[in-house]
């Protein structure tokens, strides 16, 4: 049988760290004051998770070992993260186009009313409309003012939306 079919995380085998969400290369890492929240309790989260695999168990379990490995990778490249991280504060940004932080309502003939917010990577949650700036409907977005048109591309084809609202003072 092929080993790709075969479960292999063995106490011993190699660590495998999950990647962050990308960033393009020499791109700021923006966040707002909600993602920085989030990092900072995910950092809590995994220092937690760590104290308690640290102080339990035995010492020389392997299982235990590639536990800690494993949080301390995360926690290291969450620490990276946090460490570039630029806050921009979503209330200071100019209220009459579309930037970071921003919360556009979109409208289009006959379609309810659309709405996403412009924040971080690692904020960014689809589900949620909460879109990374460095995703392509946020930079076809980024800069465009009251009453401008944006065409998205769309799982149905593209269409032409209308920036109805510019709001920086959303619940971040």
């Amino acid at each position: 049988m092929s080993s790709a079919f075969l479960k292999n995380e063995t106490a011993d085998g190699p660590v495998v760290i999950p990647a962050r969400a990308p960033l393009p290369p020499n791109t700021p890492n923006y966040v707002t004051p909600r993602g920085l929240s989030l990092l900072r309790a995910e950092l809590t989260e995994l220092e937690a998770d760590h104290a308690r695999i640290q102080t339990t168990g035995v010492p020389d379990d392997p299982e235990r070992t590639r536990q800690l490995a494993e949080l301390n990778g995360r926690i290291g490249a969450l620490n990276a993260r946090i460490a570039s991280a630029r806050l921009v504060e979503p209330q200071q940004q100019p209220t009459d186009d579309v930037r970071f932080g921003a919360t556009i309502t979109l409208q289009a003939p006959g379609q309810p009313d659309w709405q996403l917010t412009i924040v971080g990577v690692d904020e960014a949650n689809a589900a949620q409309r909460r879109i990374a700036f460095t995703a392509p409907v946020a930079r076809s977005m980024q800069g465009k003012r009251l009453g401008e048109t944006v065409t998205l591309r769309t799982p149905t084809g593209e269409r032409t939306w209308q920036i109805a609202a510019i709001d920086y003072e959303a619940d971040y």
